[in-house]
């Protein structure tokens, strides 16, 4: 054998034993790496890991962040555990020093601990959650308004109107941060399907009643909840309230079957789209414009029947007393001034509960 070939050979042998015992190193060091704090940090360090970020951008923000030594290391970290690809986006608060196995598992299980709690009570409409949404710091205002107002995502949901008004139930729910608009609407739906069902089920004489001389279906069901639930916070009232309505729209002797609410005009006139001349004259109050106003499609003093649809998302007691109302034989009711109402079976009745709650005293007409 020439010298030559001896010696390549050789060479040959020591560069390989030399990298064998490189990578050994490395990855001993690597292996070591995982327990072993390395950063500068001290204390709670936030850091965002964006969707679809490798092991080479997690490592470099990590490092940048002052949580980590040598991205190189951590990346080989990352992919000796065979986690490099299953980073989850989101928001971390990672309190340092923390080792690079402590961080790689809060990355791969991800943000769980930063869901928050969102609290959507009953008789909000769909303006008022998305700033509720908004202000946990779920989903911008105007996304969420976006969603909640297309015909197409009402359709893919199996809505029956054009928004989402009426379905986003009133609950208490867990939601991640800077997620889509859809993803914090859905559960709302998927709650209101739940509890509506439990209910139709519980009440399903009444709710064939309801059908039957009304025809009411379940959208019809809903839109009146939703008027009751603006009508009172007072739960024990609700049915009472609710059969009014029925009443109204069903009693031969009442007519024009005028339900006369005062919600649904300022829902006409605040929310709904597009919005009457009348309507752009609103000042919070309502006048006799708004309530003489036959171009607001929301108004139950000039439209006969319910309106078009929902006036507010409904909670559990607002659709129970729709499907369930007490019975009574009552046309009209008015506010007492203390939460509560004074409910009437006829016109002169109810003139005089007016007089004695709302005006002071003072008859009608002056």
């Amino acid at each position: 054998m020439k010298l030559e070939m001896k010696r390549a050979l050789a060479v040959f042998a020591v560069t390989s034993v030399a990298g064998l015992i490189a990578l050994a190193v490395l990855v001993r060091t690597a292996w070591k790496y995982g327990d072993r704090p390395g950063g500068t940090a001290q204390g709670k360090v936030e850091i965002e890991i964006p969707a679809g970020a490798g092991a080479g951008d997690v490592a470099d923000r990590l490092a940048a962040a002052g949580l980590i030594g040598n991205p190189a290391i951590f990346r080989l970290y990352a992919g000796q555990r065979g986690v490099a690809s299953r980073f989850k986006a989101g928001k971390y608060d990672i309190v340092a020093p923390a080792t690079p196995r402590q961080i790689l598992d809060v990355l791969v299980k991800g943000a769980a601990d930063e869901l928050v709690t969102v609290v959507i009570p009953e008789g909000k409409n769909l303006l008022d959650v998305a700033d509720i949404l908004d202000a946990a710091g779920v989903a911008p205002r105007a996304a969420v308004l976006m969603k909640a107002t297309d015909p197409a995502f009402a359709a893919e949901l199996g809505l029956p109107g054009a928004t989402l008004e009426g379905y986003l139930f009133p609950d208490t729910y867990r939601l991640r941060p800077h997620t889509p608009a859809a993803r914090a609407l859905i559960p709302m739906v998927r709650r209101h399907r739940q509890v509506f069902a439990e209910l139709k089920a519980a009440h399903a004489k009444d709710v064939a009643e309801l059908k039957k001389t009304l025809g009411f279906d379940d959208a019809k069901i809903v839109t009146l909840a939703s008027i009751v639930e603006k009508e009172t916070g007072r739960a024990e009232e609700r049915p009472r309230i609710a059969q009014v309505f029925i009443n109204r729209l069903r009693s031969p002797a009442f007519s024009p079957k005028l339900l006369q609410t005062d919600p649904t005009i300022i829902y006409g006139c605040t929310v709904a789209t597009p919005r009457s001349a009348a309507c752009q004259k609103w000042d919070g109050r309502i006048r006799r414009i708004q309530l003489d106003d036959k171009d607001n499609p929301y108004n139950t003093y000039t439209h006969e029947g319910l309106p078009p649809g929902p006036i507010s998302n409904p909670g559990r007691h607002a659709l129970e007393a729709v499907m369930a109302p007490d019975h009574t034989p009552f046309l009209y009711f008015v506010a007492k001034g203390d939460g509560t109402h004074y409910f009437s079976k006829t016109v002169a009745e109810h003139n005089a509960a007016v007089v004695k709650y709302q005006r002071g005293g003072k008859p009608l007409g002056q």
